[in-house]
């Protein structure tokens, strides 16, 4: 069977995804907990319990491993943790991961300033020197461009320390669920391990998080996010054979998400659900990836992953 010729749906371990997902969001749900018990996202605890929520798709995935054996021995194979070879090509899509997200973020701020969404400053980083002076309370600075520099320097070591926290989420949704969904097809693999993915996030977006819009509308916004980027992660996993290179990616997306507070210029306030990284700017630019890769027939049968046997993954 070829990677993008369906299997019958009977193939799919449906009890196991069934019970992945209510663990991953219900999990969620619960390191969310006391967010909203308490302050909301202005706890001086919301990093530490969005950090503990980020691991829960990974302990939704060991606890079905264990409760239904899905994937069967050799489990690490089957989540892409191993084997790191061919060097070659496992190099190659490890540097893709690192440098896609980034030239994603580059060209939607870029096309959101074309498109007078919002205004930089490449000259003098006023917005980003004004935030600075708030920080500092006064205190003297180095030059606003050493700083720049810095923030643009320390982007790729900002994905590497990132990409440990965005482990717990890729083990799961990349390495366990959309494996798990191969026996679809691709595609649909893909797009529902994205909205999973995106609804997944509810716990804080409806307290704000991303989108500043605490309802069903920041909700869907995530959700279209997360299909665009779940699809370009989700092939890095395929056509890599490897769970690396999309850590990489989603540790790379979280370090340069922030990038346009560093170009806006002062007195703008971007509006992050049209010209963020997971804005409507975004999935555009995204989705041009995703015709050029298919263009290129990376997504043609043998480039990506088969899908697994039913009698592979449950025993």
């Amino acid at each position: 069977m070829t990677a993008d010729s369906p299997a019958p749906t009977a193939d799919v371990p449906w009890r196991a995804v069934v019970a992945f997902v209510v663990l991953a969001c219900g999990l969620a749900w619960l390191a969310a907990l006391p967010l909203w018990l308490g302050d909301g996202l202005a706890s001086p605890l919301a990093t530490v319990f969005i950090t503990l929520m980020m691991s829960t798709p990974a302990a939704a995935a060991l606890i079905v491993m264990a409760l239904f054996r899905v994937p069967a021995r050799p489990r690490a194979r089957a989540l892409g943790l191993t084997p790191l070879r061919p060097v070659g090509r496992f190099l190659l899509f490890l540097a893709l991961g690192l440098v896609l997200p980034i030239v994603v973020v580059v060209v939607t701020i870029a096309v959101s300033a074309a498109l007078g969404l919002v205004r930089l400053d490449l000259v003098d980083f006023s917005g980003f020197a004004a935030q600075i002076a708030t920080l500092s309370g006064g205190e003297p600075m180095p030059p606003i461009v050493l700083l720049v520099v810095a923030q643009l320097v320390a982007i790729p070591v900002g994905a590497a320390l990132n990409s440990i926290v965005a482990f717990g989420e890729e083990l799961g949704w990349r390495g366990w669920l959309q494996g798990a969904l191969l026996p679809l097809g691709v595609w649909p693999a893909l797009l529902i391990t994205g909205v999973v993915w995106g609804l997944w996030h509810a716990p804080v977006i409806l307290l704000g998080y991303n989108f500043a819009r605490p309802d069903g509308m920041g909700l869907l916004l995530m959700i279209g996010g997360c299909l665009a980027w779940g699809v370009l992660l989700g092939w890095l996993r395929l056509r890599s054979a490897s769970l690396w290179p999309a850590v990489l990616a989603h540790g790379s997306l979280n370090a340069v998400g922030g990038l346009i507070l560093v170009l806006i210029a002062f007195g703008e306030t971007p509006d992050l659900a049209v010209v963020g990284p997971l804005g409507l700017v975004a999935w555009a630019v995204v989705a041009v990836v995703i015709v050029v890769i298919v263009l290129l027939r990376q997504f043609r049968p043998g480039a990506v992953a088969a899908p697994v046997a039913k009698a592979e993954v449950a025993r």
